[in-house]
């Protein structure tokens, strides 16, 4: 709950000092911070929003919302001013209010020179960006051509260097995780192999964390060549011990020991990267004829980041945008708030987006020895 009155604002869970209930906000706002979202949206980003908003209110600051990620700034800096009315209830809604692209600024002639001289012109001292590799890179370039840039890490893969776990992640793996529950009933009633696409270009950490709480038979990930001969192996053992379903969860960015990654379409977006897709109905036609069994696939897609955040990244989101606000207030720019342990503390951008975070060797070898079991 947010009681204001005027500039008198009640603020009872977000760690904001107050008096007797009531904090008084005194002086005149003299700065103002501008926030965007970049890249694919992703459950707990209107928390973040919320976070920054609140938080730099409290410090005296005005707020802006910058339109459509780094695409609006480019264009024309469509923004709008962002109080706490605005935000009052966003943090349980999934998506983005200020909306996202896939843009690239340093694709773009005299991008740039553009994106600076929105910020000028809209009188913005300061920038937080909230996003994934991609948004975080531009940002990291944009702070050493003197840009006042703050990071807020952004990923559902959760594959961030520099941060413990990323908003979006719990809700994803939530969603990945029930459908595989769901589907073990079908798979069973029909005697089929199901394979679950689940998001994951790179890296597995959805698809790990939602195949051992789905209870899945078996797990494909980007960091793990695949042996189609093994999982055949697999499935027929479940066979002759008169389990007639298995469930393979695979990530899209899964890649046979030989073959390459199934891409989905040729061409690539702003950041250089294909459009992944297909693994899931290559792997059941393959499966279906080297186990003499029926099999279907599924393709979760954007259900994975669709729909309201969970409340671990409610709670994270929030945290996190805070924390980017006091980072501005304290002029620490060129970094990013991240999550160690339980605690929020800030890394260089140049941490965040030196080295993808990866699935490690052991998580997998503790997963696979799951491989076949029954849940």
């Amino acid at each position: 709950m947010i009681v204001y009155d005027d500039r008198k604002v009640y603020i009872p869970s977000l760690n904001i000092p107050w008096q007797g209930g009531i904090m008084t906000i005194t002086g005149s706002k003299k700065k103002q911070i501008a926030v965007l979202t970049g890249g694919g949206d992703a459950p707990g980003l209107n928390a973040v929003i919320r976070g920054i908003t609140v938080k730099a209110i409290s410090l005296g600051y005005d707020v802006i919302g910058l339109k459509q990620g780094w695409a609006g700034l480019l264009e024309n800096g469509e923004s709008n001013p962002l109080d706490l009315d605005q935000v009052a209830s966003i943090h349980v809604t999934g998506g983005t209010i200020l909306g996202t692209s896939r843009t690239n600024p340093y694709k773009v002639d005299n991008g740039v020179e553009q994106v600076k001289a929105n910020l000028k012109r809209l009188k913005c001292d300061a920038l937080i960006a909230i996003g994934g590799e991609d948004t975080l890179g531009v940002a990291n370039k944009l702070f050493k051509e003197g840009v006042n840039i703050v990071g807020v890490p952004k990923t559902i893969d959760n594959d961030l260097s520099g941060t413990d776990y990323t908003f979006g992640f719990d809700t994803a793996v939530n969603i990945a995780a029930k459908a595989i529950r769901d589907l073990h009933t079908t798979a069973e009633s029909h005697r089929r192999i199901m394979v679950v696409e689940i998001m994951g270009r790179h890296a597995g950490w959805i698809t790990i964390h939602a195949s051992i709480a789905g209870g899945a038979h078996i797990t494909l990930l980007p960091e793990d060549k695949f042996d189609v001969k093994e999982i055949t192996k697999v499935i027929k053992q479940r066979q002759a011990k008169g389990k007639h379903h298995t469930i393979i969860a695979a990530s899209e960015g899964a890649i046979p020991k030989e073959g390459d990654m199934v891409l989905q379409a040729g061409e690539k977006d702003a950041f250089g990267h294909v459009r992944l897709g297909g693994l899931g109905e290559r792997l059941a036609k393959e499966l279906e004829k080297e186990c003499g069994q029926e099999a279907r696939y599924v393709v979760l897609g954007h259900l994975q980041r669709s729909g309201a955040p969970s409340a671990f990244d409610v709670v994270l989101g929030t945290r996190l945008g805070v924390k980017a606000t006091e980072l501005v207030d304290q002029g620490k720019f060129g970094r990013m708030a991240a999550l160690k342990g339980t605690e929020i503390v800030d890394v260089d951008l140049n941490k965040a987006v030196g080295t993808l975070k990866i699935v490690p060797k052991e998580f997998i070898a503790e997963e696979k020895i799951f491989w076949g079991i029954d849940d």
